[in-house]
């Protein structure tokens, strides 16, 4: 893609520009022409057991087995050696697809390869134009769940006082919804050093003041603020399997893709249905874009700020939406999510973080559609 037309899809506005998100201009811009062709990839994810305690288990989360408009033809297959057996299986409570394996003791060697095939176009939501009164609605019960609390993503006490005072003068779930991403892309801050995506303890990050972190506590926030609002909201956790079209060094990741998870948000509003955000991903650009720590006003966090309420570049594949997932079979308590492979043997659990201890790579290449 050109640099004209990274330009219309991202939405570049002039230095005048106040409260970008917010402006006609804006949305126009957000709402501009970008590429709709469909792209296929192949996930390769190699793992190996190196601990030796028996009873060995494993779950790798595989791309969401459900057609969308930007996701679809997710077929995972897997070969396994040192006697395991392997299958596909759903946590309970939430639609999220995992594979299981599982190896009846420690002989050597003990590995898995799951190889998943799918296909991802750029999603847009349409934001310049009035609600449809004929959209196709959400099921109720759907809508309930995604406005439930959870472990960590708690809808009352400092949760919901702080969605009500950030919301206060806003009508409408769109306008609530662009306070709540407003106020978390300006008050939030991208570390580092935060170990994977992080954990999305919303609770303890309000009462502690502590709006730092990486995507998984910063769409964490914006969700819990949501769904205290009202708005029902969720997590989309998943994995970067290409670099940007868009010029953004850092919101793309090709080859390999081990340490390339990420976690999105999405809301619902009635007469668009849902509306892709992410703004943890523009704290990722004034963090990481060249030269770095760049400012709110910078051109660049400027135009993802705008792109990234109702629209994502799908060099990325989306997991699941699940939160508190148990694992079957496992002799744990639930995970909060499953966006990495978990495993655990006789001796506990392996640590997921822990690529190199754990012995597992992910591997990312373009296919033909």
């Amino acid at each position: 893609m050109d640099r004209r037309h990274f330009l219309r899809f991202s939405g570049v506005l002039g230095a005048a520009t106040v409260a970008v998100a917010a402006t006609p201009q804006a949305l126009r811009a957000q709402q501009a022409p970008v590429t709709t062709a469909w792209r296929g990839f192949e996930l390769t994810a190699d793992i190996q057991v190196k601990d030796p305690g028996a009873h060995t288990r494993i779950w790798v989360p595989v791309p969401y087995a459900t057609d969308t408009a930007y996701q679809r033809g997710a077929q995972t297959t897997w070969q396994v050696s040192g006697g395991g057996s392997a299958q596909l299986l759903r946590a309970p409570g939430y639609d999220v697809q995992m594979l299981a394996v599982q190896w009846p003791d420690a002989q050597a060697p003990r590995s898995v390869t799951v190889t998943s095939r799918f296909q991802t176009r750029n999603r847009r939501v349409d934001l310049t134009q009035p609600p449809a009164a004929d959209a196709a609605l959400e099921r109720p019960e759907t809508l309930r769940e995604y406005l439930k609390p959870t472990a960590l993503l708690p809808t009352d006490g400092i949760v919901k006082t702080s969605a009500d005072q950030i919301t206060r003068g806003h009508r409408g779930d769109l306008a609530r919804a662009r306070a709540i991403y407003d106020w978390v892309v300006e008050n939030t801050c991208r570390t580092a050093s935060t170990r994977g995506c992080g954990v999305g303890d919303v609770r303890y990050m309000l009462a502690a003041n502590d709006l730092n972190g990486k995507c998984a506590d910063i769409n964490a926030l914006f969700v819990a603020l949501a769904r205290a609002a009202g708005i029902p909201a969720r997590d989309a956790y998943g994995l970067r399997v290409a670099n940007s079209e868009l010029g953004y060094k850092s919101l793309g990741k090709a080859g390999d893709v081990t340490r390339a998870q990420h976690c999105r948000a999405e809301f619902y509003a009635v007469g668009y249905g849902w509306v892709p955000v992410d703004p943890a991903d523009v704290r990722k650009v004034m963090l990481e874009e060249p030269p770095g720590e760049l400012p709110l006003t910078d051109a660049k966090v400027r135009a993802a700020r705008v792109m990234l309420f109702g629209a994502w570049e799908m060099n990325w594949v989306a997991y699941n939406h699940g939160h508190d997932v148990v694992l079957p079979g496992s002799a744990h308590d639930p995970v909060p999510f499953l966006m990495y492979p978990n495993g655990e043997t006789s001796a506990g659990r392996l640590d997921s973080l822990d690529p190199d201890s754990f012995r597992y790579t992910l591997t990312s290449k373009p296919l033909s559609v």
